[in-house]
C-alpha cells in the first residue's frame, strides 16, 4: 500500500486539474444560459427585433451577474467574471449586491485584482494559479 500512496502524491496532477476547471467553467457557462437566457440566433425575427434596443446588453449583464454569482457560490475564482463585469460597466454596488455583501466590501476584495488586470498590468492573473 505505501508504493500506491507514493505513487498517486508524486504524480503531476496538473492536467488533471486542468480538466476538472475546463469542465466546471463550461457547466457554468451552461447554467449561467439556463438563468439568464440564451440570445436569439443573428438573423431571426428575434434577432431583428432587439436591434436597436438595450436587450443584448441587459442579457450579457445578467448572464455575467449569473455566472458571477455561480462562479462564485461553487469556490471558482471569480476574477474572469469580474473583469467583464467590470469592462462592461457594472458597478461594486451591483456587483456586492450580487456576492451578498457591499459596495465597499466587493470593492476592498477584489478591486486590486481587476485594476491590475484591466490595466495590463497583471496578465498572469487570468490563468489558473498564475501558471504561464
Amino acid at each position: 500500500m505505501p508504493e500506491i500512496l507514493d505513487r498517486v502524491l508524486a504524480l503531476d496532477i496538473t492536467a488533471d486539474a486542468q480538466a476538472v476547471t475546463a469542465a466546471a467553467v463550461a457547466e457554468l457557462d451552461r447554467r449561467a444560459d439556463a438563468v439568464a437566457g440564451v440570445p436569439p440566433v443573428p438573423g431571426t425575427p428575434e434577432w431583428d427585433a432587439e436591434q436597436g434596443t438595450d436587450a443584448p446588453v441587459r442579457r450579457e449583464t445578467a448572464w455575467r451577474l449569473a455566472a458571477f454569482r455561480i462562479g462564485l457560490a461553487a469556490g471558482l475564482d471569480p476574477l474572469p467574471n469580474l473583469i467583464g463585469l467590470r469592462h462592461i460597466g457594472v458597478s461594486w454596488e451591483t456587483i456586492g449586491r450580487a456576492a451578498g455583501t457591499t459596495r465597499q466590501s466587493a470593492h476592498e476584495r477584489w478591486a486590486g485584482r481587476v485594476s491590475a488586470v484591466l490595466d495590463g498590468r497583471d496578465q498572469a492573473a487570468l490563468r489558473p494559479e498564475g501558471r504561464s
